[in-house]
């Protein structure tokens, strides 16, 4: 967080050429925002800033946080989701007093933020855009800033341990279905495949994303 605070500056050269100073974070106002979507975190206890004679005021608060999002898991594991982050301060009005505005453009926080995210894991970060606007609550206008984040699923593992299992088993089925064997035969082979879609399905059931109003088009075939 950057902000300005004009009652906050001096002359470097009156104090030894001191040009900045860091302080507790409670020493001064700072600007109380907060995560709309945020489920739980893990603060940092890095409370403090640095505060420059020109009456510059910067703050960092790494901290690790939980959101909640909506999922739309109808082309799973093919799917692509989308996450916002939005951070909102409604004690401060924003036509009076407070407004947010970022620093970085969305290319320089999509170059930072991917240096940052893991590459080996289920999920591959392809986009971030930020929205800027004005949330009317009330009587009240209040500065929102809202960080759009696209990530799309890797689907190789559940192509492997799913997909191509289950097509097996249908092409298998198909051929007993169709071969020459005997009607004995085909029971027992029929069976068999039985089990194993219900073994698949099983497997299916676990592996599957719950939190969504339209079931993924896998688990309804």
């Amino acid at each position: 967080q950057e902000w300005k605070n004009t009652f906050a500056t001096w002359d470097p050269q009156d104090f030894c050429n001191i040009s900045q100073i860091i302080l507790p974070t409670n020493t001064y106002w700072s600007p109380p925002i907060f995560i709309l979507e945020r489920v739980n975190g893990q603060n940092s206890n890095l409370d403090y800033m640095v505060i420059m004679h020109n009456g510059s005021f910067n703050s960092t608060q790494p901290f690790q946080v939980t959101l909640t999002c909506s999922l739309m898991i109808l082309k799973f594991p093919f799917d692509t989701q989308t996450c916002n982050l939005s951070i909102a301060s409604f004690l401060h009005p924003a036509v009076t007093d407070l407004v947010m505005k970022t620093r970085r453009t969305p290319a320089e926080m999509m170059k930072s933020s991917q240096s940052y995210f893991l590459t080996d894991g289920e999920w591959k970060f392809t986009n971030l855009s930020i929205i800027e606007y004005i949330e009317q609550i009330d009587d009240g206008q209040f500065s929102v800033v809202t960080y759009v984040i696209s990530m799309e699923r890797r689907p190789t593992l559940y192509i492997l341990n799913l997909i191509l299992p289950t097509c097996a088993l249908y092409l298998l089925d198909m051929a007993v279905l169709f071969g020459p064997s005997s009607l004995e035969e085909k029971i027992s082979f029929q069976i068999a495949i039985i089990l194993g879609s219900s073994m698949l399905a099983v497997i299916l059931n676990n592996i599957l994303p719950t939190s969504s109003n339209k079931p993924p088009v896998i688990g309804t075939h």
